[in-house]
Parts: C-alpha cells; structure tokens; sequence
C-alpha cells in the first residue's frame, strides 16, 4: 500500500527538562535530541512503520540543516520527494520542550509561513500511484495538487488555515482537534459558524492564538462499535485482526488504555505560530454540525479527556476516551494521523479506524523522544 503524505517538514529539536524555564530563566535539559518533523512528516515515518510504502512531499532545500532531515527520513523508510530541492534557506526550524513528569509539551516554530512552494516535477505520477493521500495544508499548491488527484484523502485539520475552505468539501476524512475552528465573520441562523473567506490576506486580527497549554489528549478507543479488520489484505475486513502491516508483529498489549493519568496533549494541535479563530461557544456537537454545513461528510473532533465525536454520513457517535500515562506527547496527533491514514488506506471504515490510530498513538506516548517509540511499534 502506498501512502503519500503532502505538507510540512521541520528541524524539530527536542529537549526534555523537569521544569519549564519563566522569562529571562535557564534550565538545563534532561536529554536533548534531533529529528526530522511537522505534521505530514510525522504522519509519514508513522505510516512507514506501520509497513506502508511512503513518499513525503515537502519543501526541504540544499541548506546544510536539510541534510538532517534528509538523513532522518531515509533511516525511517519515507521516499522524499522535495519541492525545493536548489532552496538555500534554512528549512523550518521547531524548539521542543517536553516536561518530564507529565508528558506535556511547548513548541515554537515557524512553519512554513512566508514560503511559496509549487507543485514539483513527478508530484501528478506520484500521487497517481497512492491508496491514500495525509494533507495537512502548510503548501496550499501542494495540498490543491493532493485534493485533485481523485485518491483516497485524508485532512489534518489542526489548525485553522486559509487553504481549508478549498480542502474540507474535498476531504474523504477530516481529522480535526478540539482547537479547529472554522472562521467566524458571521453566523449562521442556528447560531453555527460558517465557513469564513477563502482569501489568505484575511485579516490576522479575527483570530486567536492557540494557548500555550491545550487540552487534554483524545485518544479514542471506541467501546460499542465492530472490531478491528485484517489490514492484511487491503479492502478486506475480517474481523478480529490487528492492523499492522503484513509479517509485522502486532502493537504491545495494553497500548489501548489510554486518557487519565498525567495530562496528554491534543491528538492534532496547532503550532505555536498557527492562528485559530476564537473558540466561542461552538463547541463538540456543534462543531460537528459546523463542519458538516463546510461539506465535511466524514470526521472526527477530538476534545481532550471528552469523548471523541465522530461522523459518517447520517451516522454519528461518540468514542470513549480511555486512559495511558503520558511520558512524552510531542507528534502524538500526527502519529494518530499517519496511523489512521494508513487504516483507512487498508480499507477501514472510519470507527475501526479511529480505534487503530488511538492503539498506535497510545504507544507514541509512553515513549520519550521522538523515534524511541518506533522500536516497540515493531517489536
């Protein structure tokens, strides 16, 4: 199975400390370490894992700090595909911290605002060749190229971004967090949020940014709804089988129990750099219901500790929360990303495939470090 995962490729240093420095503070970090990030990135080396076949397309360059990300990428099995690949600026460069004894983690990054990346040589033959498409929108001329492939598509939709109001209708899934929220210029009748411009010059002073400390984590594991299928054969749902890839051994037992315990940060957040509409009072079942008005026929919302809702269709419902203790939650949303993309690629329906992705995101975050994880998803 192929996954192509189209948008943001950061320098992520991560630093693990047992306070959070104040202002004009030091602290000295427990253990540091470098890797290859961003939301599409991270989905990717997730998918790899999983035992997909994965292309990344991405803005890298040829400025020696790509060589990390470059490097990271083939130890973890992605096919880069750089829409950049004479660039001489630094790619994006993203600073995080994780608090030992919770989990809990402060990003600050740049993302790819200010760049104009277009689609690359090979993008329509690539794309042509996927089962599934993961768009998280940080290259709106990447993500419009990935939505009109006609493949199986998949929505990070962590943050409000201009690009969206193209991508929602389009989506096959939507994976949105509880931050998401739609531009609100005005409201509907039933008091929902309509979808806002489509312009990206909309003005910044209509949002809010995202606090520094966002909810809880919302790994789902539903409780009422069918059992997993054999991911093994691809559209094939017998019952009962994990959904690693084909002669992988299954996820560690217990991964499931997840959501109480030290706090657990969202499954899909946006960046500190990212701006949201203010949150209102257009919270769970009407933002659903904001969501679908945008053309959103399949999705998801997770909302910290609360039960995820989810739709498909007329059908909807909500999937509960269980518990895991958190040792590091950096990347925990874009791996639940990658892991549902690759579900869905499989053939899935969307409950089954939500429990999978919390499975997989379970065991992120009982790991710390951001590839430490991936040797007990193998094993």
């Amino acid at each position: 199975m192929h996954v192509v995962c189209v948008g943001l490729a950061t320098v992520d240093l991560v630093q693990r400390v047992d306070r959070m420095p104040g202002p004009d503070e030091k602290a000295e970090a427990l253990s540091a370490s470098v890797a290859a990030g961003g939301p599409a990135t991270n989905a990717a080396v997730t998918a790899a894992a999983l035992g997909a076949t994965v292309t990344l397309v991405t803005a890298v360059g040829s400025h020696p700090l790509a060589a990390l990300i470059r490097a990271d990428l083939a130890e973890c099995g992605v096919t880069l595909l750089d829409a950049t690949p004479e660039a001489t600026t630094p790619p994006p460069v993203s600073a995080v911290t994780v608090l030992a004894a919770t989990g809990q983690r402060t990003i600050v990054s740049r993302n790819a605002r200010g760049s104009e990346v277009a689609a690359p040589a090979g993008l329509a033959s690539v794309l042509a060749s996927a089962d599934v498409v993961l768009v998280d929108g940080h290259h709106p001329a990447l993500a419009r190229a990935a939505a009109a492939s006609g493949r199986l598509l998949v929505l990070d939709a962590g943050s409000w971004r201009p690009i969206f109001a193209e991508l929602l209708p389009l989506a096959d899934v939507v994976a949105a967090s509880a931050a998401f929220r739609l531009p609100t210029p005005g409201l509907s009748t039933a008091g929902l949020p309509t979808p806002g411009p489509t312009d990206a010059t909309h003005p910044a002073a209509d949002f809010a940014t995202p606090d520094a400390n966002p909810p809880a984590a919302a790994y789902a594991a539903p409780d009422a709804d069918p059992p997993a299928a054999d991911l093994a054969a691809p559209n094939a749902n017998p019952p009962g089988a994990d959904l690693a890839a084909p002669n992988a051994n299954p996820p560690a037992a217990g991964s499931a129990a997840l959501g109480v315990g030290p706090p657990t940060a969202d499954l899909a957040q946006p960046g500190p750099t990212d701006v949201v509409p203010p949150p209102g009072d257009h919270e769970g079942i009407s933002a659903r219901e904001a969501l679908r008005v945008a053309g959103v026929r399949r999705g998801a919302i997770t909302r910290g500790p609360d039960p995820i809702i989810w739709w498909s269709g007329d059908e909807n419902g909500e999937l509960a929360v269980p518990a895991v203790p958190a040792v590091d939650t950096a990347g925990a949303g874009d791996v639940f990303h990658g892991a549902l993309a690759v579900a869905l690629g499989r053939g899935l329906t969307l409950v089954p495939a939500l429990r999978f992705a919390t499975e997989i995101a379970g065991i992120r975050v009982r790991h710390a470090g951001p590839r430490s994880w991936l040797a007990a998803l193998r094993g």
